[in-house]
């Protein structure tokens, strides 16, 4: 198993938490990963994470994933939400909020076209 490095986030910048959010998604598997600059937009975050799971049992992993590595590295969540419906939740860490869904809840909802004039960063992810 690939693990993120263990290294402090605590100071970090938001794009460095925004990186590492995608390595950890990325290691679980999370399906077609973006990275959204946001801050120039809204005064809410600089970054979305967006990603995709196959199951519920896939959105809580992630959630839980995230949640726990970044925990690791100082960064703990301002607010965590939908764990108990487990088909969308969003872990709110001020600066970078990273959406997970279920598959057909992204397609409901379309956050990349809500967002659509936000610059959207490419992500290295691995082959799976």
């Amino acid at each position: 198993m690939t693990q993120t490095s263990e290294k402090s986030l605590a100071g970090a910048s938001s794009r460095e938490i925004a990186d590492a959010i995608v390595k950890v998604l990325d290691d679980k598997n999370a399906g077609d990963i973006k990275l959204l600059r946001v801050d120039d937009k809204t005064v809410v975050t600089d970054y979305f994470v967006i990603c995709t799971a196959n199951s519920t049992t896939q959105v809580k992993s992630l959630a839980g994933e995230v949640e726990f590595r970044l925990g690791e590295m100082g960064i703990e969540p301002a607010h965590v939400e939908g764990y108990d419906g487990s088909t969308w939740v969003a872990l709110d860490f001020l600066h970078v909020i990273v959406h997970i869904f279920h598959r057909d809840q992204r397609e409901f909802y379309k956050l990349e076209k809500v967002w659509a004039d936000a610059e959207d960063i490419p992500v290295k992810t691995t082959e799976k």
